[in-house]
């Protein structure tokens, strides 16, 4: 990916109406990234029903925006029916955005969103072949253990603090302000 095309991505959470736009970048990934983010093969009948339940399941999901269109998603997903200690990461990146740096960027903001919400304990689930992801992992001191060709990862959050609420809550209201001004750009391009 060249400087400029990397410079030009945005990072902010998915509305709860942009189901479409996790579900298009998951569409996009080939059959490998595919394999990797769901530690097997999947349709395309099945990313679109996921991607239709985002919000039933009270995923978090942050978007790496390219020209308006999600090229990088990082989900945090409750374990059980409401916040708890507990909670999983997935991510996903399509190929011509991989090795430069946004799965991390991702990663950290999806750990400041669980440090947010008090959870304790973020886990990670990935193929043992799925380098890339242990990769980011490690880079966050997740405790990697591996079971039966997948790779679990732990992370244990620091506890909330002001600092890290607050720029939550800064990085939503721009996030708001650029979807707001995206949706613009697409109703100008529609008329």
């Amino acid at each position: 990916m060249s400087e400029e095309k990397q410079s030009s991505g945005t990072i902010r959470k998915l509305l709860p109406t942009e189901t479409d736009r996790l579900r298009d970048h998951l569409l996009r990934l080939d059959q490998s990234s595919r394999r990797m983010r769901f530690a097997h093969a999947v349709s395309d009948g099945f990313i679109e029903d996921y991607a239709a339940r985002m919000n039933d399941m009270g995923s978090i999901v942050h978007g790496y925006f390219v020209d308006g269109e999600v090229r990088a998603a990082a989900e945090l997903r409750k374990l059980g029916d409401r916040w708890g200690d507990d909670a999983e990461a997935a991510f996903s990146v399509e190929e011509a955005y991989q090795d430069h740096g946004i799965g991390t960027e991702l990663m950290g903001r999806v750990i400041r969103s669980a440090r947010n919400r008090s959870i304790h304990h973020l886990y990670m689930s990935c193929l043992a072949e799925n380098s890339k992801m242990q990769s980011i992992a490690r880079k966050y001191e997740a405790e990697l253990k591996f079971e039966y060709g997948e790779v679990v990862g732990e992370i244990i959050p620091q506890s909330a603090n002001y600092i890290s609420i607050l720029a939550e809550a800064v990085e939503d209201r721009m996030g708001y302000m650029l979807a707001v001004l995206d949706l613009s750009k697409r109703l100008t391009r529609a008329a």
